[in-house]
């Protein structure tokens, strides 16, 4: 494969495209303007200041006008070193046969994406799965599940590299052993992973599938950011996936994108108690497709399901295998967290003996022990 950037660009039009991106006080939409009137980076730095005014005004077109700054250059240089360490590291840009053209017929496409993985997945299927930071243990589950499932069934799963439900859904996606089976969309630089924690997720990424960044290298975390990111990531899929989302959340923000662009919103239900469930009843008071397994996405979007055989992690116990005693406590416990004392006083049987069959339903996987001291049913697959 040729290398990075060089893919479509001479090194003159490269240096056009990362000036037209870095120079102070042009944006995305007076970005998108010029390209419009002169068709390329390099005819505007080229244009004359009488018909660059009329589009910028005077002062950004007499900014065009002078040699780049020493910022700047020295920006664009630190970027063609970044690009030339790593055969995995790319920039696509809005001229680029390689840009994804799910991206080009959204209302905001970046200009140019930084890529730092493999640029083959962009000719996948792709679905996004997105939900809270603080997420509960089940709603990771789901989101694995629901993950290593789609990435089975030769999809690339979408998602943003952040903590909680992003997380869960790139490693269940990693999980398949499909290539190309998650891309991370960044609020970041591509060189500066956030949260530092999630490196080795990255770099797992990177290599069976891509991290994306539409922002320059070494560009810090910022609020503002993540509803840049989220953008990418409706505007990359076919659908939208909901796990667990408050109701004032990203997660939502990334469906109502999505549903702008007329993809397919799916929301997972959950506890009525739970305030990371209510984000998605909402959702599905709003139409969004209520999805119990990754088989009803399939069906909603028409595409066809092939069998993926199921790892052994996934295969649940058989009812018959649980003991009797067992059975009864997670008939209890349902799918919701509780305390210990509930179960105790139903069972009516002492501290000791509460604590033996908690911990013998652990070591078995029939439970979890959440952070607090409740305990939750270790949910099945998706």
């Amino acid at each position: 494969m040729q290398n990075n950037a060089l893919i479509a660009h001479s090194e003159t039009e490269l240096y056009a495209w990362l000036r037209l991106t870095l120079e102070p006080g042009i944006g995305s939409v007076g970005a998108k303007n010029l390209l419009a009137r002169f068709g390329l980076p390099q005819q505007i730095f080229e244009a004359k200041f009488t018909e660059l005014m009329p589009i910028v005004g005077e002062k950004l077109a007499l900014q065009l006008r002078e040699p780049c700054s020493l910022a700047i250059q020295e920006q664009i240089n630190k970027t063609v070193e970044w690009l030339q360490k790593d055969p995995e590291h790319h920039i696509l840009t809005l001229a680029d046969n390689a840009y994804p053209q799910s991206l080009l017929d959204t209302h905001d496409p970046p200009i140019l994406l930084y890529l730092d993985g493999q640029i083959e997945v962009f000719q996948k299927q792709a679905i996004a799965i997105v939900g809270a930071r603080h997420a509960t243990l089940g709603g990771e589950q789901n989101a694995h599940a629901f993950a290593k499932y789609l990435a089975q069934q030769d999809w690339c799963v979408i998602s943003g590299l952040a903590k909680g439900i992003d997380a869960a859904a790139h490693e269940g996606a990693l999980a398949s052993g499909q290539f190309g089976a998650t891309i991370a969309v960044m609020g970041t630089g591509i060189n500066r992973i956030y949260p530092a924690e999630h490196r080795d997720l990255a770099w797992q990424i990177k290599k069976n599938g891509a991290l994306i960044s539409e922002f320059p290298l070494d560009t810090r975390s910022a609020a503002h950011h993540f509803p840049m990111r989220n953008r990418i990531v409706a505007g990359l899929s076919r659908g939208v996936v909901v796990v667990e989302a408050a109701q004032k959340s990203g997660s939502l923000i990334t469906a109502r994108l999505a549903g702008d662009l007329g993809k397919e919103i799916f929301a997972i239900p959950g506890s009525i108690h739970s305030p990371l469930s209510r984000g998605c009843h909402q959702l599905i008071r709003q139409g969004a497709k209520l999805v119990e397994t990754g088989q009803d996405i399939f069906e909603e979007l028409g595409h066809p399901v092939r069998e993926a055989a199921p790892q052994p992690d996934e295969i649940s116990q058989k009812k018959g295998d649980i003991p009797i005693e067992f059975q009864q406590i997670l008939a209890m416990i349902g799918f919701d967290p509780i305390v210990p004392a509930v179960l105790q006083e139903k069972l009516a049987i002492d501290d000791a003996q509460m604590s033996q069959l908690l911990i013998a339903m652990e070591l078995q996987g029939l439970i979890v022990r959440l952070v607090d001291g409740r305990y939750q049913q270790k949910h099945g697959t998706a």
